[in-house]
């Protein structure tokens, strides 16, 4: 079975607006504020597709473009700005920053309260407890695509390959706050067709085109594919053309795995949508803040 995460994504974008007119009505107003750095093309094009996404459903969206030179202090005290600033109820720093710049610690800058990708390092850290303020839209969308296709997470058995600190560790985590047992691989572990084979659920989040193909998957699992990466598709009108992919062999996986997601069009347009849906949460979670502060 092959799982649209677009047909998903709809359903929450269409919960998200219903939550954000209701917010709207109580003078709650949801606003979200995006930073890029150095505005390279792809993320001038994302940056106009969250807005017109955030438009259609009620959000408020503020671009903020800064130099490619600004530096780590100069981009923290921005971050720093909008956190305080009360009609800024949600941040995003979009990824890659130039290299001279620590993504980490600008992530730290933003306030855990309003950080809707749930990147802060006090929200993944608190993903640990199963307590986040914001949960990670990732981690999020591949637990909101498992409970799509019914599938019981207590005591299944898992395997995730990547461990990267925004992907596959808070999957991990949120996994294990589901009872369910977790295994952790990367690209380097040594026979990995040995640990995925056994898996009931297998993730994949390395950042490697094709590198699971259906020797790495037990029959009848659950393959959830979390990769993107552009590789080359050259046409002969287009040599320099590139296609969209993730780090499953999708063609040779399909009819092994008992579901799948694609890429495109899997786990990406969920974690948009989750996004957006954090940006709701975030507001709500402010408000209750200030009222326990009272």
């Amino acid at each position: 079975m092959i799982v649209s995460g677009s047909e998903l994504a709809a359903r929450l974008r269409a919960d998200t607006a219903a939550r954000i007119a209701a917010l709207n009505a109580e003078g709650m107003p949801v606003r979200l504020d995006a930073i890029i750095v150095g505005a390279p093309e792809s993320a001038v094009i994302y940056a106009r597709s969250q807005q017109r996404r955030c438009e259609a459903i009620g959000i408020t969206y503020q671009l903020h473009t800064l130099d490619a030179d600004v530096d780590d202090a100069a981009l923290q005290g921005y971050i720093e700005r909008l956190s305080r600033d009360p009609a800024v109820t949600g941040i995003m720093l979009n990824l890659p920053l130039p290299d001279h710049l620590d993504a980490p610690a600008a992530q730290y800058a933003i306030d855990p309260y309003k950080d809707v990708e749930g990147v802060n390092p006090a929200n993944i850290g608190l993903l640990f407890y199963g307590t986040p303020i914001i949960a990670p839209c990732t981690a999020l969308a591949v637990l909101a695509i498992l409970r799509e296709a019914g599938m019981a997470l207590k005591g299944r058995d898992v395997c995730i390959v990547g461990q990267g600190s925004i992907v596959g560790k808070p999957i991990a985590l949120a996994l294990m706050a589901q009872e369910a047992t977790v295994r952790t691989c990367n690209k380097y572990t040594a026979d990995l067709a040995a640990h995925t084979r056994d898996a009931d659920i297998l993730i994949a989040a390395a950042g490697v085109p094709g590198l699971i193909t259906a020797d790495h998957v037990k029959r009848g699992a659950a393959v959830i594919d979390v990769g993107i990466n552009t590789v080359p598709a050259p046409t002969p009108d287009d040599p320099s053309a590139t296609r969209v992919t993730g780090d499953v062999d999708f063609a040779g996986v399909r009819d092994r795995a008992g579901l799948i997601t694609p890429v495109p069009g899997g786990v990406g347009p969920v974690t948009v949508a989750l996004l957006l849906q954090n940006a709701a949460e975030a507001v709500a979670k402010q408000h209750e803040r200030r009222r326990i502060h009272l």
